[in-house]
């Protein structure tokens, strides 16, 4: 029996696996060179999936739209109360992170199954892009299982945690996706090794940042993890870099792995790290997600708690001269070098047409003096420029989790945005000549775009101080300061919307690149088809890394776009996979 995933949660009706056969009439005989796909002639027989539903222990879940029963099935409809609730929660992220199939990436999911569409005259629901089958993974074995499945299938292989991916890596048409959410095991390690003696933390794949933080205070100690609470701390995060509020601090979450367990693409179960595998472990340290090895479960260093400082402030563009707002832009990159130079200090600033806020500073250790005497410069600079804050405040908290309990993500919509991204050479912006350029081109994006209403992100993660030998892009190592450029769309654009909002973020990234050469971008945070996408997200890493992918995964059973390796494959029309 193959349940769907809410069927699964209360194990509660039978489920008769879909002839599906009898849905695509005229089979076809699959070209080798390319993934099967639902309708094929080698696509595996309902036999063949019962069987492996026996083998994971009855933990195989059918994949189904999140909006398919309440807004299109014979029962509910776009009216419906159901279709209204899940309209409510869809921008929480909840539905997303709670199914083993559905992403939130929606330039990933085609907007095949909306609820917000689903009243529009001959609107549609399937499953689009997204995985046919998951595993809901228990252990290694489970694991092991769908890797073997996979391969005697040949069928396209997907990892998903939460699905909290802005290039929707965890998706793929006719895929089958192990699930690792509930992998959430939290133990406290006293971790001795020759790179690392000291207080470590051993966390399940399944594990989300804000249960991290809790479980780290809870033993007297930090962790470095993301910005947002629902991030998978041991999944995509860490193997794509990861930057959070104490990178600064302890370097990105990739700097601070010390083992990984895993099972690789032949089916075997393996403890990575600095002394074992050592090259595989290089490369889920900030190599790219999902395309390396099934990731169990990590272990990370844990740092010793103690009082955080924190401030935020904001001022309006209201009534400002364009001019003199931008001017206080500027001067802002300017003082993010001066702030860099304190140890562990790191800010979350958002700027757009509405104004400017500092939403999260962060200063490990420090006092509510330390942080006030960091920020007095450019509060002096506002002042001379005749511009008043309209919120201004520092805090001292009595531990990491506080602080972040605090500022959280900051009320950030992480789901119905584009996202490009920049990371600024630091020595660009400490030149007089370069900076004013970089400024320029940030003020055309922000002020002429037509596409919207661009937001601009700035986030300093001084980790030029951390020489770890991993996969990270050497480019964060150089950079003052990441910058996100962002383009939010309304939950009924239609498709050619968010194609065309892909372009034009595309276009920011061609111009601000001109402008900071010798950068490079944050690829978990940027767009899928960047054209100069192994040098900007891989940097000089890229060559060893498709070595280690060739290596450990030679048939690249796990394949997503951009990871390494990727323009080998092609996605035909029908969402096939083939190789290029």
């Amino acid at each position: 029996m193959v349940f769907t995933i809410h069927s699964f949660a209360a194990i509660a009706a039978t489920i008769v696996l879909p002839r599906l056969a009898s849905a695509a009439p005229a089979l076809i005989r699959n070209n080798t060179a390319c993934r099967v796909l639902p309708g094929d002639a080698d696509w595996p027989q309902d036999e063949e999936w019962e069987t492996l539903n026996r083998t994971v222990g009855g933990r195989l879940i059918r994949g189904a739209p999140l909006a398919e029963t309440p807004c299109y099935s014979s029962n509910f409809s776009a009216t419906s109360e159901g279709c209204f609730t899940i309209q409510r929660e869809w921008a929480s992220l909840a539905p997303f992170i709670a199914d083993p199939v559905n992403v939130m990436a929606r330039i990933a999911l085609n907007n095949t199954c909306s609820p917000f569409l689903a009243a529009n005259a001959g609107a549609t629901c399937s499953l689009g892009n997204m995985a046919t089958y998951a595993i809901n993974v228990s252990d290694a074995e489970s694991a092991a299982a769908g890797v073997e499945f996979a391969h005697r299938h040949n069928m396209r292989l997907v990892v998903k945690n939460t699905g909290h991916d802005h290039l929707g890596r965890a998706s793929g048409r006719g895929a089958l996706a192990l699930w690792t959410h509930h992998l959430k095991e939290k133990t406290l390690v006293d971790y001795r090794s020759s790179n690392y003696t000291g207080p470590a933390l051993r966390l399940g794949a399944g594990v989300q940042v804000r249960e991290l933080y809790e479980f780290a205070g809870s033993n007297g100690l930090r962790a470095a993890g993301g910005s947002c609470p629902t991030v998978g701390a041991a999944g995509g995060f860490t193997q794509g870099s990861g930057h959070g509020p104490l990178s600064s601090a302890y370097g990105l979450g990739a700097d601070n792995t010390l083992e990984f367990d895993v099972v690789t693409m032949d089916g075997q179960y393996r403890t990575v790290s600095p002394e074992k595998d050592a090259d595989l472990y290089w490369a889920l340290s900030g190599g790219g997600a999902g395309n390396w090895a099934v990731v169990l479960s990590v272990t990370v260093r844990a740092h010793q708690d103690g009082p955080v400082a924190g401030a935020r402030f904001s001022f309006s563009r209201n009534q400002l001269n364009p001019q003199v707002y931008w001017n206080a832009v500027e001067a802002w990159f300017k003082h993010v070098a001066t702030l860099n130079a304190i140890p562990g200090f790191r800010s979350f600033a958002r700027v757009d047409r509405t104004g400017f806020s500092l939403d999260m500073a962060t200063l490990p250790d420090g006092s509510v003096t330390d942080i006030q005497t960091a920020l007095a410069p450019f509060h002096s600079t506002l002042t001379s420029l005749n511009i008043s804050l309209s919120r201004n405040e520092s805090v001292l908290h009595p531990s990491y989790l506080a602080h972040f309990d605090d500022y959280g993500s900051n009320g950030a919509e992480t789901r119905n945005i584009t996202i490009g991204s920049r990371l600024i050479p630091r020595d660009l912006v400490q030149d007089a000549e370069t900076l004013p350029p970089i400024t320029e081109t940030l003020r055309s994006i922000v002020d002429e775009s037509t596409a919207g209403d661009p937001l601009l992100v700035i986030l300093s993660n001084n980790v030029s101080h951390i020489n770890f030998d991993n996969a990270v892009n050497p480019a964060w190592r150089s950079s003052l300061f990441l910058i996100n450029m962002c383009l939010y769309s309304d939950e009924k654009s239609p498709w050619s919307k968010l194609q065309s909002d892909l372009a034009e973020v595309n276009t920011w990234q061609d111009r601000l690149r001109l402008v900071t050469p010798g950068g490079g971008s944050y690829g978990s945070e940027s767009t899928f088809d960047n054209q100069f996408w192994k040098s900007e997200y891989y940097g000089s890493a890229y060559d060893r890394l498709l070595k280690v992918k060739h290596e450990y995964d030679p048939n690249f059973l796990l394949w997503n776009q951009p990871a390494v390796g990727s323009d080998l494959f092609t996605l035909q029309d029908d969402g096939r996979l083939c190789t290029a």
